[in-house]
């Protein structure tokens, strides 16, 4: 068995910035020591996305910073908060198709891992993603390379309609066609996504999809604004993915909530039962 932690929507700011009263990089610190002391068994660290909230160097550079120490490798997706030339420029080395965007493959055992770009900075609807026929062409190659091995896409907006009118409007604007695409693919057995700040889960295709919420700022359990700049002060979490040999199974850790209300449930419940 494999074990994958992954963040999404770290939202970096500069030195000295916060939002809504919460520091990005102090919770992305903390939710990736946490997830590394919980997890010493893990095998990569995947990013998916809003690895920034402007794009600009000087975040990216905090992001670097933030990584450094990490042991293990590191899988790093762009979003729509992202710059694509900012990132390429302070991460050098992570993958690129020879069209330029960032996207990678990952074989582990008997998995195969898809990293897809879906930022779209000409977007008409701001924010909103895409997977251009260059991108798709990719994928589709990549997926038939996998050699037998189950598939597990990443991306940074959710193929699927979440029910939050806003965040809904700015997805994945082709996420009919990349469905239609992987109704032909049975080897792909989950995508994980990001984008909305919330844990949600939902099907792709038949294919289980999951979404996890940022170790930074929520979006409130409101499904009908249409405003997308609404964010919560809920608790930052990441996803912890194990890639068994009889599927993938999906957790979500809120690693910022206190021990002593943890311990104090897990008492509460061995006296009930």
């Amino acid at each position: 068995m494999e074990k994958l932690l992954v963040f999404t929507d770290i939202h970096l700011v500069p030195e000295g910035r916060d939002i809504i009263g919460i520091d990005p990089a102090r919770r992305f610190r903390d939710g990736l020591a946490h997830a590394l002391a919980a997890h010493p068994d893990a095998a990569r660290v995947i990013l998916t996305g809003d690895l920034t909230h402007h794009g600009r160097p000087g975040e990216y550079a905090r992001l670097r910073d933030a990584l450094s120490g990490c042991p293990l490798p590191v899988s790093l997706l762009v979003g729509n908060h992202d710059d694509r030339p900012a990132f390429r420029a302070a991460f050098p080395d992570a993958p690129v198709d020879g069209a330029g965007f960032v996207q990678g493959v990952v074989d582990m055992g008997g998995y195969r891992l898809i990293m897809l770009d879906t930022l779209d900075e000409a977007a008409e609807i701001a924010h909103s993603g895409r997977l251009c026929p260059d991108r798709l062409g990719w994928m589709r190659a990549a997926i038939e390379r996998a050699a037998g091995r189950r598939v597990i896409l990443f991306l940074h907006h959710p193929p699927i309609i979440t029910g939050f009118a806003g965040m809904d409007r700015i997805g994945l604007r082709n996420r009919a066609e990349l469905a239609d695409i992987l109704a032909d693919y049975p080897q792909v057995c989950q995508i994980i996504a990001g984008h909305v700040h919330r844990t949600i889960s939902g099907a792709t295709a038949g294919i289980p999809t999951a979404i996890f919420k940022s170790p930074c700022h929520q979006m409130p359990m409101a499904l009908t604004p249409e405003t997308t700049e609404i964010s919560i002060a809920e608790p930052g979490a990441y996803g912890v993915l194990l890639l068994t040999d009889d599927g993938v199974i999906v957790h979500t850790e809120d690693f910022t909530l206190p021990f002593a209300q943890i311990e104090s449930y897990a008492s509460d419940t061995e006296d009930a039962a």
